[in-house]
């Protein structure tokens, strides 16, 4: 699979995630090696620090009972927004593939 291709359907997946529930990066990063175990620690956590950069996901530190704290992310209005139209381009481009009789 294109390598853009990828990055943004990870991206997907990690905002839909987080519009679930707010989580720490390594959490994220567990969950989505689950469903993509070729993609590398790295490539995660460079899309979680360009989701913050672009104000589509927020970050505050969480009190932890041993340990460092840990970093949060939560999904912000603009990520809610980013998400809709992803998922709307998605399904769009799973009817057309699928209309071409591809399953």
């Amino acid at each position: 699979m294109d390598g853009q291709m990828k990055k943004g359907i990870l991206e997907m997946c990690i905002l839909f995630q987080l519009s679930k529930k707010e989580m720490y990066g390594y959490e994220i990063m567990k969950l989505i090696k689950e469903a993509f175990p070729d993609v590398h620690e790295a490539t995660i956590y460079t899309i979680l620090r360009r989701l913050n950069i672009n104000k589509h996901t927020e970050t505050y530190y969480g009190e932890t009972s041993n340990g460092p704290p840990r970093k949060y992310y939560k999904i912000s209005s603009l990520g809610f927004n980013t998400l809709k139209d992803s998922i709307q381009e998605w399904d769009s481009m799973v009817d057309v593939v699928r209309m071409l009789g591809i399953k």
